[in-house]
């Protein structure tokens, strides 16, 4: 099993090595270097994953990153799109880029430690000068995001100016494809499948990725079409997060919250320890909600404005909702295709 996690970091280090994410430097006098830790993953399909993540909380605004903002394309967007597909009976293709944060390029100067268990013999004291942008830095995100609109303006797509996460090509004989990118998460959509195939491989010269085929999973959302309808839930991540927040178990709640329950500010000063647990269990929830439970949108809401200082009451209260969760663990919320978005489709253009 070791063998197997330090051949994953092994692959991770050379994917870094290939694109040239640092270069290997003496120290400089009076720098500031920022450390650095392995995350581990095991994915859906058994494959061992270590990605080496930056310390970013080192870092000094103004110096180390500017901006940080990522665009990323909204749950709502998502959903139509999906419903869309399902209605006009287009494909829907789903593509994952390899490592990529890794593509952005750095425009300040910054240096790292080198890896745990990976230092060059004989340059120990040496450090990594980052070239391109790695994950927990601030500014990778939007690194990343520079470099994907430019390379998709360049594949001919336009963003859209309401939701920067949609891109739309659109060929001379008036075909188009719709593209959702969610950071590193794409789905290439469009009647034709010889242009989606076409624009689909352009992308993948561009970027190392993942061909996940026809798309059943997006954003923790499993993705089931029946005809023309879309059935999309959450159950899998749910799950996760019952048992993340130790509520797998739990007996079931028939309302979000308690009648007539309303959140009180708390007075006492912050716990560190709940306060981390609430954030934990309210921001798992959040996602939840904009996803597939727009029923617990109400309760989500009402408790996430007490997270910088929760009390015991707070906490008690989100784990409620996780028990009324576990009840309709199994419902799916979105069901298309609505009767009228099959007229509001005929009667615009893309």
């Amino acid at each position: 099993m070791l063998k197997e996690w330090r051949a994953a970091c092994e692959r991770e280090l050379e994917a870094l090595e290939r694109r040239k994410v640092y270069d290997l430097t003496p120290r400089p006098k009076g720098c500031k270097v920022i450390k650095n830790r392995w995350v581990f993953d095991v994915k859906d399909d058994g494959r061992k994953r270590a990605r080496l993540v930056a310390k970013g909380f080192g870092q000094v605004e103004g110096l180390d990153y500017d901006q940080v903002f990522l665009p990323v394309v909204r749950f709502e967007t998502v959903r139509l799109i999906l419903a869309m597909a399902a209605l006009e009976g287009w494909v829907a293709y789903g593509l994952d880029v390899r490592n990529a944060y890794l593509y952005g390029e750095l425009n300040e100067e910054i240096y790292m430690e080198q890896p745990e268990g990976f230092r060059v013999p004989g340059k120990e004291d040496f450090v990594l000068r980052l070239r391109r942008a790695l994950y927990g830095l601030k500014q990778a995100g939007l690194a990343w995001w520079r470099a994907l609109k430019q390379s998709m303006e360049e594949l001919g797509f336009t963003s859209l100016t309401s939701d920067a996460g949609v891109f739309i090509y659109r060929s001379k004989d008036g075909s188009f494809v719709i593209t959702i990118v969610y950071v590193d998460d794409a789905i290439f959509c469009r009647p034709s499948i010889p242009l989606v195939q076409k624009m689909k491989e352009a992308f993948m010269k561009r970027w190392e990725t993942w061909d996940l085929g026809e798309i059943t999973e997006f954003l923790r959302m499993r993705i089931t079409r029946v005809g023309r309808s879309v059935h999309i839930n959450q159950t899998a991540y749910l799950q996760l997060v019952l048992q993340r927040c130790g509520m797998q178990n739990a007996k079931a709640a028939i309302t979000p919250l308690p009648a007539g329950y309303v959140p009180i500010k708390s007075e006492e000063a912050a716990n560190p320890e709940r306060r981390s647990r609430f954030q934990t269990v309210i921001g798992s929830l959040l996602y939840l909600m904009l996803g597939t439970r727009p029923d617990s949108a109400f309760a989500v809401t009402k408790l996430a404005q007490h997270a910088a200082n929760p009390s015991k009451d707070h906490l008690d209260k989100a784990l409620y909702i996780c028990r009324y969760l576990v009840g309709v663990m199994h419902l799916t919320f979105f069901t298309f295709p609505f009767p009228f978005l099959s007229s509001f489709l005929h009667s615009k253009t893309i």
